[in-house]
Protein backbone atom coordinates (compact mmCIF):
# COMPACT_ATOMS: atom_id res chain seq x y z
CA UNK A 1 0.00 0.00 0.00
CA UNK A 2 1.10 3.49 -0.70
CA UNK A 3 1.51 6.02 2.06
CA UNK A 4 -1.31 8.13 0.64
CA UNK A 5 -3.68 5.16 0.80
CA UNK A 6 -2.71 4.49 4.40
CA UNK A 7 -3.25 8.13 5.34
CA UNK A 8 -6.63 8.15 3.59
CA UNK A 9 -7.65 4.97 5.45
CA UNK A 10 -6.52 6.41 8.79
CA UNK A 11 -8.50 9.62 8.19
CA UNK A 12 -11.62 7.69 7.24
CA UNK A 13 -11.35 5.57 10.39
CA UNK A 14 -10.99 8.66 12.57
CA UNK A 15 -13.97 10.37 10.96
CA UNK A 16 -16.22 7.27 10.94
CA UNK A 17 -18.52 7.24 13.97
CA UNK A 18 -20.68 4.24 13.12
CA UNK A 19 -19.24 2.16 15.97
CA UNK A 20 -20.07 4.87 18.49
CA UNK A 21 -23.74 3.87 18.67
CA UNK A 22 -22.84 0.27 19.39
CA UNK A 23 -20.59 1.31 22.27
CA UNK A 24 -23.33 3.52 23.72
CA UNK A 25 -25.87 0.69 23.55
CA UNK A 26 -23.38 -1.67 25.20
CA UNK A 27 -22.79 0.81 28.03
CA UNK A 28 -26.53 1.24 28.59
CA UNK A 29 -27.02 -2.54 28.60
CA UNK A 30 -24.17 -2.93 31.09
CA UNK A 31 -25.67 -0.26 33.35
CA UNK A 32 -29.06 -1.98 33.26
CA UNK A 33 -27.40 -5.33 34.04
CA UNK A 34 -25.55 -3.88 37.03
CA UNK A 35 -28.78 -2.32 38.31
CA UNK A 36 -30.61 -5.63 37.93
CA UNK A 37 -27.88 -7.52 39.78
CA UNK A 38 -27.92 -5.05 42.66
CA UNK A 39 -31.72 -5.23 42.86
CA UNK A 40 -31.71 -9.03 42.80
CA UNK A 41 -29.10 -9.25 45.54
CA UNK A 42 -31.08 -6.93 47.80
CA UNK A 43 -34.32 -8.81 47.16
CA UNK A 44 -32.90 -12.32 47.42
CA UNK A 45 -32.77 -12.32 51.22
CA UNK A 46 -36.31 -10.99 51.51
CA UNK A 47 -37.68 -13.57 49.09
CA UNK A 48 -35.77 -16.35 50.81
CA UNK A 49 -37.17 -15.33 54.19
CA UNK A 50 -40.70 -15.28 52.81
CA UNK A 51 -40.35 -18.78 51.35
CA UNK A 52 -38.92 -20.03 54.63
CA UNK A 53 -41.83 -18.49 56.54
CA UNK A 54 -44.35 -20.09 54.17
CA UNK A 55 -42.55 -23.44 54.35
CA UNK A 56 -42.47 -23.38 58.14
CA UNK A 57 -46.15 -22.49 58.38
CA UNK A 58 -47.09 -25.45 56.20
Amino acid sequence: MKASNIMRLAKSLLIDESGQDLIEYALVAALIAVGAIVAMKSLSNKISNEFNTIGNSL
